[in-house]
């Protein structure tokens, strides 16, 4: 096989995607006008499928702190943290994110994606075992395959599945690693945590739970599942990302283990990647700052989550399993999913298309994200949409 010949497949798939209608790969979003609302292509859309959950990227707080860092410390560090040294606001933020957690130790990374592999990638070696979520996200993946550990996959969610295979580890069991997700993004479900925690604690194994999604949408706090389940203090390390709930880019990890600040001295994702730019980071911070500041924000968001949940699932589509700010429709093979999301689009509703093997199974999904800055004329306007495809399709 020559080098290049791999593409053939993907070749195919563009030239699939292209025949139905758009290429859902290759969308372009002309202006955002709003948190919730941009011109796609020419046509005024509602924005459903983001992952803005507290619509903070037009937050005026937030935009006026990106702008201030910009005039103060210039667009960006021009090298990673080891080589240029850390701005005073990188250090600033993963104390403040320590401290959200109710942990001592903080560390930021540039994305993250970057985060996971970095984390996983110091904490794991060959000869290591983790046990791994099979609905995990790909980084999740990514870096426990790059550890050059044995990787054990369990079926999702499925707690007795996760026992056999502690079980069958012996005596590796008592230092394996437990890898799962709070939020789930496609289906929108939770993980059962106080149930790995109690196996956690049994076998003697740790746990890295991955708050991407539930950051500033489970618990009181909004610290995520963990803390809605009432756990965060038998978790040993939690991840996450700042280009959800957060609504800018990067990634990080906070633990009460102290050797979490060694990772800063073995972990390549995190050695050899420009740092944050100053605005990332203070705008970052300052959303970090107004979910904990406004907590009406989570209200909003459980509301439209709940309004959207509702309106899909009375109208007969097949939802995901419990009611949370991602919406997942399934439906079933490639062929329907394809021209079910071209017509959404084209009639004004972005959202996301998941097919074999984005997808957990081998189904395909339409998939949304409500915000706490959506109206509820806009999520009856999204559900109206789905059902008028569902009539023509």
């Amino acid at each position: 096989m020559a080098l290049l010949d791999k593409f053939a497949a993907a070749d195919n798939l563009k030239a699939q995607l292209s025949a139905v209608g758009h290429d859902p790969t290759q969308v372009v979003i002309d202006k955002i006008i709003t948190a919730t609302e941009g011109l796609v292509e020419g046509r005024h859309t509602i924005l459903a499928g983001t992952n803005n959950y507290l619509g903070l990227t037009f937050d005026t707080a937030c935009i006026e702190a990106g702008k201030q860092a910009i005039e103060t410390q210039g667009t960006g560090t021009t090298g990673s943290r080891m080589a240029n040294g850390s701005f005073a606001a990188h250090k600033a933020l993963e104390q403040d994110l320590a401290n959200f957690f109710g942990v001592p130790y903080g560390m930021v990374f540039s994305t993250g994606y970057a985060a996971n592999l970095g984390t996983l990638t110091a904490l794991l070696k060959p000869g290591d075992a983790v046990l791994l979520d099979a609905d995990a996200h790909a980084s999740l993946y990514d870096g426990c395959q790059m550890s050059g550990a044995d990787i054990f996959r369990f079926r999702h969610n499925d707690t007795a599945s996760l026992e056999k295979r502690l079980q069958r580890l012996g005596e590796r069991a008592a230092d394996c690693l437990i890898v799962t997700e709070g939020l789930y993004s496609v289906m929108g479900d939770c993980a059962p945590l106080p149930e790995i925690v109690e196996l956690k604690k049994r076998y003697g194994a740790w746990l890295l739970v991955d708050e991407a999604h539930s950051l500033g949408v489970y618990g009181d706090s909004g610290c995520g599942v963990a803390e809605a389940q009432g756990v965060m203090q038998d978790v040993d390390f939690f991840v996450g990302t700042f280009s959800k709930s957060l609504g800018a880019m990067g990634g990080f990890c906070t633990s009460r283990h102290p050797q979490l600040e060694l990772i800063r001295y073995v972990s390549r994702p995190f050695i050899f990647t420009a740092s944050s730019s100053p605005s990332i980071v203070a705008s970052t911070h300052e959303a970090l700052r107004q979910l904990q500041a406004r907590p009406e924000l989570r209200k909003n968001l459980w509301r439209n989550a709940h309004q959207l949940y509702r309106g899909l699932h009375d109208s007969g589509f097949e939802v995901g399993p419990e009611i949370s700010p991602v919406v997942a429709v399934r439906l079933g093979k490639k062929e329907v999913a394809l021209p079910f999301w071209n017509y959404l689009l084209e009639n004004g509703i972005y959202t996301n298309l998941m097919a074999p093997p984005a997808s957990p199974d081998q189904h395909s999904y339409v998939r949304c994200s409500v915000s706490a800055a959506h109206t509820a004329q806009q999520v009856e306007r999204i559900i109206q949409v789905f059902c008028e495809a569902k009539e023509k399709l």
